[in-house]
């Protein structure tokens, strides 16, 4: 699975994979993968292979959404998922992120998190054989199929994306 030699945050997640019955080999690199860019850009990738792990906050409580590099996430979408208005959505700040995962925004994993949250997918991912998650760290990866990430987080695979059409509408 690794080499021994993991940053502790990259090791929790290891650590995390074990417990959900997953093997991953986390890549690290000397250079950042904090952004979907970087990342795609690290591991030879289609930027919409890249899951970005964004921590909002709905009604004041945390909720992960796993979206596609290549998208925007749409609040309003997110919003409708719990009922809930737009304005009940705000991107949760750094302090949150890391109470909520235990981890600092930039290397955020999918799994392994400090607390128990919904997880709400990119059906977009979906399209994908392979996809790349932050490893717990700004600068460390590792690969998973749609399905097994599916499974391992009990996720609600939903459209989350922004259409860009829409955005430049209103």
């Amino acid at each position: 699975m690794t080499d021994g030699n993991l940053h502790p945050s990259a090791q929790r997640v290891a650590d995390a994979a074990t417990k959900l019955g997953l093997t991953i080999n986390i890549v690290t690199f000397e250079h950042s993968t904090r952004t979907a860019v970087e990342a795609a850009q690290a591991v030879g990738c289609d930027v919409g292979q890249i899951v970005k792990s964004l921590v909002f906050t709905v009604k004041d409580e945390p909720v992960i959404a796993l979206v596609s590099g290549a998208n925007q996430l749409d609040t309003r979408k997110l919003a409708a998922l719990f009922g809930v208005g737009r304005k009940q959505v705000e991107r949760a700040t750094a302090e949150t992120v890391r109470s909520a995962t235990g981890f600092a925004i930039g290397g955020v994993p999918p799994f392994g998190h400090a607390t128990s949250t919904s997880i709400y997918i990119d059906k977009d991912l979906t399209q994908y054989d392979v996809i790349w998650a932050a490893a717990g760290t700004p600068n460390a990866v590792f690969a998973i199929t749609p399905t097994a990430l599916v499974r391992a987080v009990s996720g609600h695979v939903s459209d989350l994306k922004a259409d860009p059409a829409a955005k430049a509408a209103n």
